[in-house]
């Protein structure tokens, strides 16, 4: 192992244990708050959740209690900044995985998206005062916590609903009596304005006639004026922060607003000012670490690749294929527009064309596979019609695409080997920073959780696709597009093949929220969904580029990187995704 290797290593090793001392001290509040790992044991399966616990809270001396919880293709993770600051301020929080979510037993959607069943657990819990418990949801979050509320309407005192709405997707409709002393935190640029207030644009959300019906009033809603009367359990307020839907959650204002309003229901702890927050420590802790995570896997495979009977998989870089010519140019620009091109329609088609079944289960990962597959093909189809113009057989290329086997059977298996080594490395890095810390890799939306047995049984199912996708983008990126400055410049090629796959990307949600920003809608409002989603490619893709190159340069061949990415990306999509058939 050489010093370079050395250095790498401590670098990443120190920012994963920096960023799991940061992140622990911001999700305890300085350690005054525990976190309880916690399973609620349902007639539906077992509820995943975290309990935060203030300090001094006891049987003999409860607090009041909040029921949070998170939206759709997330995880209990993303209401930490809810969680610590209603803990901080003497709340104790149940924030659970939702049915089908996180660790919870699927299918998602059922049992009131687990809403009802965690109510009734919070409620009988010996820390909580049973007089005194809020329910806050995000998004699909909030329709848990209507359907909590209609269930068990005499266990909950108010509720926050954070980017979501009442009578939306089988949610109990709300008016001007339910929910009780309603706070409805509505960012000023919800992608989902449609869908859950049903207006045309986000900023006409205190013109919407549902709202209004809640709110019990036929005139547009002035924001923060508080309308009924918490005594009855009528109040109401709406307030707008000027973030968007997945920001929500991450934002100061956004959290402060309902904290603000759970205190003002609930009482708890109420010296703190709504604004002093420290959630973010543990939200920058999770995303160093994450980078740090991220690092760990290039000095691994270095080191894999140099191992033993292992180095027998590699080479030396092979010559190009490619100059910097006009078709290279067409091949480059094809490259960057095509899977923008591809990506609404295929991600919509994806959930009708893939059924549900036992190997396909999660409805947004059949999305993306429709995606990778048309993506695949389209690849498959270009590589040929350029193989066909140049009068080049594929089999003469292979060599230089490093597609080639070279000791046959034995290349692939090493190949294989230094990829699932490196995988299995990362997946001990993280299930030793989640039983020291209690937290995940994280950034914002983009997170890495050590997955379940569940996940591994789904995540075989959708393997194949995966891998088929990332060898027909090796072979386009250090076949057709790389040049000699690819190819003799490593920093040059990762620079290169990241910009041109998160490149697009980073563009295109620049004109949708551009577009959203100025207008108050997206372009296509229905694609919402989709839109978000695609936060997480950017990072993913920036990933995937750097991994593929590393590794195409390691060992000249196209299998450790191909096989490298399928299985991380296949692992983060699959741990991350709701589950929609009962396993």
């Amino acid at each position: 192992m050489n010093r370079n290797t050395l250095v790498l290593f401590g670098i990443a090793l120190a920012l994963v244990l920096l960023g799991g001392v940061v992140g622990w001290w911001g999700h305890t509040a300085g350690g005054d708050v525990t976190i309880q790992e916690t399973q609620i044991e349902t007639e539906g399966g077992t509820i995943d959740a975290y309990l935060y616990v203030p300090p001094g809270v006891s049987a003999d001396d409860p607090a009041p209690g909040v029921l949070a919880t998170h939206g759709y293709i997330n995880s209990k993770e993303t209401q930490a900044p809810f969680a610590i600051e209603l803990a901080r301020r003497g709340h104790v929080v149940l924030a659970i995985d939702q049915t089908g979510h996180g660790y919870s037993d699927p299918p998602a959607f059922s049992q009131g998206w687990g809403g009802p069943p965690a109510l009734a657990y919070l409620s009988e819990h010996e820390l909580v005062d049973e007089d005194q418990i809020a329910l806050e949801g995000h998004s699909m979050g909030g329709w848990a916590s209507v359907a909590a509320a209609a269930t068990y309407p005499d266990r909950y005192e108010s509720m926050v609903l954070a980017g979501s709405s009442t009578g939306s997707a089988g949610a109990p409709p709300g008016n001007a009596t339910f929910p009780r002393n309603l706070g409805v935190v509505y960012a000023e640029y919800d992608e989902f304005h449609q869908l859950m207030w049903e207006t045309g644009t986000a900023p006409a959300t205190p013109e919407s006639e549902k709202l209004q019906s809640v709110f019990g009033t036929d005139e547009a809603i002035e924001t923060g004026a508080v309308y009924g009367d918490f005594e009855s359990g009528t109040a109401r307020a709406l307030y707008q922060p000027g973030t968007t839907h997945p920001g929500t959650h991450h934002s100061p204002t956004a959290v402060g607003q309902t904290v603000q309003w759970i205190e003002r229901t609930t009482g708890g702890e109420t010296s703190l000012d709504p604004s002093d927050q420290i959630w973010h420590w543990k939200e920058l802790g999770t995303a160093v670490a994450l980078l740090g995570g991220f690092l760990f896997l290039f000095p691994t495979i270095g080191t894999l690749s140099e191992a033993g009977a292992l180095s027998a998989a590699t080479r030396s870089v092979p010559e190009p294929v490619a100059e910097r010519d006009l078709g290279w140019g067409l091949s480059v620009a094809l490259t960057a527009l095509l899977p923008v091109a591809t990506y609404y329609p295929l991600m919509l088609l994806g959930g009708q064309l893939i059924p549900l079944t036992a190997v396909t289960p999660q409805n947004e990962t059949n999305s993306i596979v429709a995606w990778i597959l048309g993506n695949a093909a389209i690849i498959a189809l270009l590589l040929g019609v350029w193989h066909l113009r140049s009068d080049r057989t594929f089999a003469e290329a292979r060599a230089r695409y490093g597609l080639d086997a070279g000791g046959g059977a034995g290349t692939l298996a090493r190949s294989v080997a230094i990829a699932g080594g490196t995988a299995l490395a990362l997946l001990g890095l993280l299930l030793a920073f989640d039983a020291v810390f209690t937290l995940d890799f994280r950034a914002w939306i983009l997170a890495l959780k050590p997955p379940s047995a569940l996940h591994v049984r789904i995540g075989i199912g959708y393997f194949p696709a995966f891998l088929a996708f990332f060898l027909a983008l090796e072979l386009l990126l250090h076949g057709r597009l790389r040049t000699p400055a690819a190819t003799h410049s490593l920093r040059r090629a990762i620079a290169g093949n990241v910009g041109l796959l998160a490149g697009p990307f980073v563009g295109f949600l620049a004109v949708q929220y551009g577009w959203l920003f100025a207008t108050g809608a997206l372009p296509l409002p229905a694609t919402a969904l989709q839109t978000i989603i695609a936060f997480q490619f950017v990072g993913v893709l920036i990933g995937v580029g750097a991994v593929s190159t590393y590794s195409f340069h390691r060992t000249g061949r196209v299998w450790v990187g191909a096989v490298l990415n399928a299985l991380l990306v296949t692992w983060l999509v699959v741990a991350s995704q709701a589950t929609h058939l009962p396993l």
